[in-house]
């Protein structure tokens, strides 16, 4: 990775804290053998483990204390297939891949690629299994799934969804087509999605959640349990977090959350730059359980001004209108409000000034509309053909974007940003954008008049909620 080396253990146990093993490092003909602390130790139930190490100069295998695998040569994180689902629906394979450097929002040629399947994929005069790329948009390839690929994963996959570990693995990359064909490198292994449900004996079986959440975050702890608690009131059943590289023990506050009210499921996303693939990824592994699925960030809020409706009845009302795909709603971005420390009972009731106009806007999507090429600019994704999106009026719904709070907080943003097409704030690029603060610039240097600024009109629409719906009565405390 640009600042690290990622270790990835397949079926590795939970991992020892960083401190009780250390990472090896192996120069290219040299019996030296140099070791670091490990910067990062992650697991998650439902994937491999990850270790995050120092960075190395290049020619330099790297390996663990505590494994007995022989080291390895780190593969380059910008020429990668990192990830791969199997859809049944249409027996197709959906690869996630770096360094085809499609452009942004817009569909590839799909017939200048094919998906190339095999154990050893780098080797040469393998025998592998090739099948057409249906789409190509950014970073995500839809490929036809060969009979010998989805024999394989019937006989290696028991019925609670685990491979059974006897078999080296079958990977899935991209090549290009041409005179001067290349296969990029993976590590992808095919993932079956959950199964699609049976329809054959309902006209339209119910989900199990009306209203799910996705979002990608990195080092976002202290602003979870806020975020996940104030959503589940208003009508959020389901959370996918995509965690990009926290090491603020986000896992530690997701243990406070009670699991029988707070259906929260964190997937481990290392990979630099690719929020809008992760995005994709999540909408796929959401698409059989959630008929709503909202893309927000942790300082984002929806809000229902006036409390006139509530979300499940603007879910209801579009709910048994099928070409409805996407709702979008307006954003609104808050500031400092007049403060330099943050606000100890959480941003909804902390930040009450903004400015005046909305600032794009977000979306709550149908994951079955979306288009199989599943291009998203973050904010939004395309359509299957017939299917349209909604402009929810900001009277009914809208979004609380907290996206100017205290100088601690804001700085973190210059510690890079997850999307693959907009520049972090530090780069001399697009310095002018909306994605940018207002003359701010690309140094971490506070201005003397940050508190006051991006303030325009003082609303306390959702301070005024929070304060009726959550507070105790006795001491006025908030359950965050």
């Amino acid at each position: 990775m640009p600042d690290r080396v990622l270790l990835i253990l397949k079926d590795g146990p939970l991992l020892p804290s960083p401190e009780r093993f250390q990472c090896l490092y192996s120069p290219a003909n040299s019996s030296e053998l140099r070791r670091h602390r490990p910067l990062l130790a992650a697991s998650s139930p439902d994937g491999p483990s990850l270790v995050h190490c120092p960075a190395e100069p290049s020619c330099v295998d790297v390996s663990l204390s505590l494994s007995l695998s022989p080291p390895v040569a780190p593969l380059q994180w910008d020429r990668l297939v990192y990830a791969a689902l199997v859809d049944s629906r249409d027996n197709s394979t959906v690869v996630f891949a770096k360094g085809m450097n499609l452009r942004p929002g817009r569909l590839g040629v799909a017939s200048r690629y094919q998906c190339v399947f095999g154990r050893d994929l780098w080797k040469p005069k393998q025998r592998v299994l090739t099948s057409p790329v249906i789409s190509a948009a950014q970073e995500v390839f839809r490929c036809v799934t060969p009979a010998r690929v989805r024999r394989h994963l019937r006989m290696t996959t028991d019925p609670n969804g685990n491979g059974n570990g006897n078999d080296k693995p079958m990977l899935v990359s991209i090549r290009t087509k041409g005179q001067r064909d290349s296969t990029l490198p993976s590590i992808a292994e095919p993932e079956p999605l959950p199964p699609r449900h049976n329809y054959r004996h309902h006209r339209r079986r119910p989900k199990a959640h009306s209203m799910c959440v996705c979002t990608m975050l990195r080092n976002q702890a202290r602003f979870l349990r806020e975020w996940i608690i104030y959503h589940s009131r208003i009508g959020v059943e389901r959370w996918f977090i995509y965690d990009n590289n926290s090491d603020d023990g986000i896992e530690q506050v997701l243990g406070t959350m009670d699991p029988s009210t707070h259906n929260v499921t964190r997937h481990l996303w290392p990979w630099t730059k690719s929020q809008e693939a992760g995005f994709a990824h999540c909408a796929l592994r959401a698409r059989e359980s959630c008929e709503w699925v909202g893309f927000i960030d942790v300082d984002e809020f929806l809000h229902f001004p006036g409390n006139q409706t509530t979300l499940p009845d603007i879910l209801r009302s579009y709910s048994n209108r099928p070409r409805v795909g996407e709702l979008r709603t307006a954003c609104h971005s808050f500031g400092p409000s007049g403060r330099t420390r943050i606000p100890k009972q959480g941003v909804t009731t902390g930040y009450t000034c903004r400015l005046a106009a909305p600032e794009r806007h977000k979306s709550i999507v149908r994951p079955d509309a979306l288009n199989p090429s599943l291009v998203n600019v973050v904010h939004h994704f395309h359509l299957r053909e017939g299917a349209r999106y909604v402009n929810v009026g900001q009277g009914a719904m809208l979004v609380n974007h907290y996206k100017y709070q205290v100088w601690e907080v804001f700085k973190d943003k210059f510690s890079g940003r997850v999307a693959t097409y907009v520049a972090d704030w530090r780069d001399e690029e697009n310095v002018g954008s909306r994605d940018r603060a207002p003359g701010l610039g690309t140094r971490p240097v506070e201005p003397e008049d940050w508190p006051r600024r991006f303030c325009e009109v003082y609303d306390t629409g959702l301070k005024d909620f929070v304060q009726k719906a959550f507070a105790d009565p006795a001491t006025g405390s908030l359950p965050w």
